[in-house]
């Protein structure tokens, strides 16, 4: 049999599972002693008592019956009553209620009222006043008789005190183990904020703390993330080396080159050393990845209105699109910027025009990039995010040139904000469409 139905109403969150798994067993407790303490204990004691005034009604009944009249019946059983703790009277037909009178949560009261029809059949009516009171309307052989005495012989007088002092405790243990709970689960949380905080980009400051499991959990991750900013900085510092270290002699030899008589016969050397520089330039770019500035709350719509003022004013085929929504987005700057001129650059090389548009929710940040260039096969789009992938058929190379590094920086940029980069099918312009997408 399966159960995976029931993971649609299952809280998601720790918290909330670990407060049903607390509170379930509460209330399945709770539930199981009540039902057991009303059933055995306080059935039994209220069986007994009632059986003893049924008894009694049943002897004031027939003695009732026997008499020659009304005032015979009361005066012979006027002795009795106070040994019998009850009041008697002869009442009309009128009087007798129609119906039972016992308020709807009145557990006890229903019950004697079911014990006393099924042992006495001539009882006509049962009520139970608000004044502790009951009178229980019998047929006898002079009328009908009402017999009044006081509800504690037929029930407990505080059936509920062990109910209620259960409840209580049960209540108040509840509380304190959510407490309790809430602290336990507080370091579990700064975990998870920290983890997702320097997978965006941000290295906040962290304390593995709580229980032991979970200071063990913070310590790797302390560990891990000092790993991996080691391991960028040491790729930066070296790709930046190497750019440094090569500039120099592609300088040498530019200078060299220019100096030359023949220019026709330098003019292609010059290219060759220039598409060198671009290339140690575009590495360099990689390099950096998304390390570039720091995380600044910021407005995405008039950054990317920037961007696309700045491609047009280069002489860009590039137009802004829809731009919905208003607020600001912790981002970095720098690095936004370079993942969507990136991808301008993309769209206008195999395009003939760009459309940058801007979507800001309360949930989301999209930033998209469509053009009408031929566009990428879906079974080729992973591989198109892979560093210095080329799809020579996917795309028109004799548009201009590149190495295969645009979308690998975009998409970089997009994980280090906690996003994503989506390749697919721009459906208004036919082409290929890129879209940036940052949780908030």
């Amino acid at each position: 049999m399966s159960f995976l139905w029931l993971k649609h109403y299952m809280p998601r969150s720790l918290y909330g599972r670990a407060a049903l798994i607390l509170l379930l067993p509460v209330v399945v407790l709770t539930l199981v002693v009540s039902v057991a303490f009303i059933q055995n204990h306080l059935q039994g004691i209220i069986r007994q008592m009632t059986g003893t005034v049924q008894r009694e009604i049943t002897f004031v009944t027939t003695r009732a019956t026997a008499a020659p009249t009304r005032e015979a019946a009361l005066e012979g059983l006027a002795p009795l009553l106070p040994a019998l703790q009850m009041q008697l009277r002869f009442v009309t037909q009128e009087e007798v209620p129609e119906r039972d009178q016992i308020r709807w949560y009145d557990f006890s009261g229903g019950y004697v009222r079911t014990l006393l029809r099924a042992a006495i059949p001539e009882v006509r009516g049962v009520r139970f006043n608000a004044d502790s009171s009951v009178q229980v309307f019998v047929d006898t052989g002079q009328g009908p008789l009402e017999i009044g005495f006081s509800r504690s012989r037929v029930t407990v007088g505080a059936p509920h005190q062990l109910i209620v002092t259960m409840l209580f405790f049960a209540l108040l243990m509840t509380v304190i183990a959510f407490l309790y709970l809430r602290n336990q689960l507080r370091p579990i949380t700064r975990l998870a904020d920290a983890a997702q905080a320097f997978g965006r980009g941000r290295a906040e400051p962290y304390r593995p703390g709580g229980a032991m499991e979970v200071r063990a959990a913070g310590s790797a991750f302390l560990d891990m993330r000092a790993r991996i900013e080691r391991q960028i900085e040491q790729r930066t510092l070296m790709l930046s080396g190497v750019s440094h270290d090569l500039r120099t002699p592609l300088t040498r030899l530019k200078l060299g080159l220019s100096m030359l008589d023949d220019e026709e016969e330098a003019a292609p050397l010059l290219r060759d050393v220039d598409d060198m520089q671009r290339l140690l330039d575009t590495f360099l770019e990689f390099s950096r990845g998304a390390a570039a500035g720091e995380a600044e709350p910021t407005d995405p719509l008039a950054l990317v209105r920037g961007i696309v003022a700045d491609a047009q004013r280069a002489d860009k085929p590039v137009q802004l699109g829809m731009l919905k929504g208003a607020g600001e987005v912790l981002l970095k700057p720098l690095s936004i910027r370079r993942a969507v001129e990136n991808l301008i650059d993309n769209a206008v090389r195999y395009g003939s025009q760009a459309v940058v548009s801007v979507t800001l929710s309360d949930k989301a940040l999209l930033i998209q990039v469509e053009d009408d260039g031929p566009g990428i096969p879906p079974e080729q789009r992973e591989e198109a995010l892979i560093p210095f992938a080329r799809l020579d058929p996917a795309r028109n190379q004799n548009r201009g040139s590149g190495v295969g590094l645009g979308l690998a920086i975009a998409k970089d940029v997009a994980r280090a904000h906690g996003g994503a980069l989506r390749l697919g099918e721009s459906e208004a312009l036919g082409g290929l469409k890129a879209d940036i997408v940052i949780g908030r």
